[in-house]
């Protein structure tokens, strides 16, 4: 390279040198993108208008000697079911009944095996409920994950669902918490004399076999750590091995000040919205491997008491 041009490439450096330090001595520091809000901070940070507060109508306390489990129902989904046994409690029905099966990582069941009480004008079975009819305007919040055993999963009037935009049909899915009507062999057989709540892993296989008639928002631990049967499917073997019902009650039968004030996030809220990406994509300093997948059963909807 000639000298006189050498000569000029060092100058043009050390211009471009000095032009480069001017401009970090004047210019402001790049910000680090802040750190995304934890599942934490997006409930802390969520305004009043995201929950719903839970009708007391459409709520039981189911009473065990363990504690008090909270059961949401679903009339959207199962109108005669809900409507027979919220009668059946109202009639004291279940009251002194048992806790007859507890299947370890399947489910819990109680109420009348030998369907031998007296009913007090509800009824021991009923018509199956196991999907429904929905229109272009029911609320159904997708989520953005495929799902192995339905089309379309996410969430209904807050609860979790499948739908199947072909034959246009929903239903509720067998997530953790969720409740059951038992039934025999026909379809028809259940009605709520006899109830069951999934205390395992998502049996999802069940979905559109058995009557979905609400979840557990509260003492869910009462059910899940309950000695576990011995007989064939988890069936207690021995009557004294039963839990005693102690009561199941309407909340909405109960005085206001006896009643818990529970509120549920809403599914189609701008939080919820927040929420299913946070467990989408898990950005806790313990997690190394973000799954950028969720499925309908491990997205729990948050739960919170509110004022009185």
């Amino acid at each position: 390279m000639p000298a006189h041009a050498a000569r000029g490439m060092r100058r043009g450096l050390d211009l471009a040198s000095a032009l480069l330090v001017s401009v970090a001595l004047v210019a402001p520091p790049i910000a680090a993108p802040a750190a995304p809000a934890g599942l934490v901070e997006i409930l802390a940070a969520s305004p009043e208008a995201d929950w719903r507060t839970v009708d007391p109508e459409d709520t039981l306390y189911l009473t065990l000697p363990q504690g008090r489990v909270v059961i949401e129902l679903a009339p959207a989904f199962a109108p005669g079911h809900v409507a027979n046994i919220k009668r059946l409690a109202r009639a004291g029905f279940y009251d002194g009944l048992f806790v007859v099966r507890v299947q370890d990582n399947y489910v819990v069941q109680w109420g009348d095996a030998n369907a031998a009480r007296p009913t007090g004008g509800g009824r021991l079975r009923l018509e199956a409920e196991f999907d429904r009819p929905y229109g272009a305007a029911e609320s159904f919040v997708p989520l953005p994950d495929p799902d192995i055993y339905a089309p379309v999963t996410g969430f209904a009037g807050d609860f979790p669902a499948a739908r199947d935009p072909v034959s246009h049909l929903t239903w509720l899915t067998h997530c953790y918490g969720m409740v059951g009507a038992g039934r025999d062999n026909n379809a028809d057989s259940g009605g709520g004399p006899e109830l069951y709540a999934v205390i395992g892993q998502a049996p999802r296989q069940l979905d559109r076999n058995v009557t979905l008639v609400g979840r557990v928002i509260d003492g869910m631990e009462a059910l899940s750590a309950l000695p576990r049967g011995h007989g064939e499917i988890g069936f207690y073997q021995k009557p004294e091995e039963r839990i005693p019902i102690l009561s199941l009650e309407v909340a909405a039968d109960r005085p206001a000040a006896r009643r818990t004030p529970f509120q549920v996030l809403k599914t189609d809220s701008p939080t919820f919205a927040a929420v299913v990406q946070n467990r989408r994509f898990r950005r806790d300093s313990w997690f190394k491997v973000a799954a950028g997948h969720i499925d309908v059963c491990n997205l729990p909807l948050p739960v919170r008491v509110g004022p009185r």
